[in-house]
């Protein structure tokens, strides 16, 4: 058993490095301007940077196990996902209202940004590419349980899939169904069973055996 969630990047979606390449220049020149008009420096840029390249999903799988795991948790996470965070040690300051979604063996909810990217950078990190795809954006909308299926998540006909569009002012987090077959089980041991990709809703936990 790994130490960490397994992660890979090849979903059904690819990125529209098109569009990536067009913002390229642009994002240079602005950067260049606000720190010409001292609205930061460049040390403070890249000391932002590094901390946000230093976020791993990791911090939202600790997240879901303890919610998991305590029951006083679950009901702050429901309540204030921000709150719930800062309780774990988990940096949120810059970040806007955390919505804590619970899957349940009748509701699996997946997130979408249909306008952009907007993701809970703060306890996952960078988004995958897929995620930022034009593709995926509009597809979850029309067809979520196709994209859901190209993933490898069958949702049975009887579960409501909730498609849930996360924005600049609200991001989301999906807590799992926890996997049967894990009572007992320690927070650290139920962390590993925590994808990023089931954080997003397009996955499943990992079952005791597949960790």
């Amino acid at each position: 058993m790994s130490d960490h969630p397994h992660e890979h990047d090849h979903g059904p979606f690819q990125p529209d490095e098109d569009y990536a390449g067009e913002l390229g220049p642009l994002e240079q020149a602005l950067r260049e301007l606000l720190i010409e008009k001292g609205y930061f420096t460049a040390d403070e840029l890249r000391a932002q940077i590094e901390d946000m390249e230093g976020r791993r999903p990791e911090n939202g799988a600790r997240f879901v196990a303890r919610f998991w795991s305590d029951p006083a948790f679950r009901e702050l996470a429901l309540a204030d996902g921000k709150a719930a965070a800062e309780q774990l040690g988990i940096d949120v300051s810059v970040s806007p209202k955390i919505v804590v979604l619970e899957n349940t063996p009748r509701l699996h909810h997946v997130v979408v940004c249909t306008l952009c990217s907007c993701y809970p950078r703060a306890i996952l990190g960078y988004p995958p590419s897929w995620y930022k795809s034009r593709e995926y954006r509009s597809r979850t909308v029309n067809e979520p349980r196709r994209v859901l299926a190209e993933f490898g998540t069958v949702v049975p006909d009887d579960v409501e899939v909730k498609v849930v569009d996360s924005t600049a002012d609200c991001r989301f987090l999906v807590v799992p169904v926890r996997p049967a077959g894990t009572e007992g089980l320690s927070e650290e041991a139920l962390a590993r069973l925590v994808t990023r990709d089931a954080m997003i809703g397009v996955a499943n936990a990992l079952s005791p055996d597949a960790a």
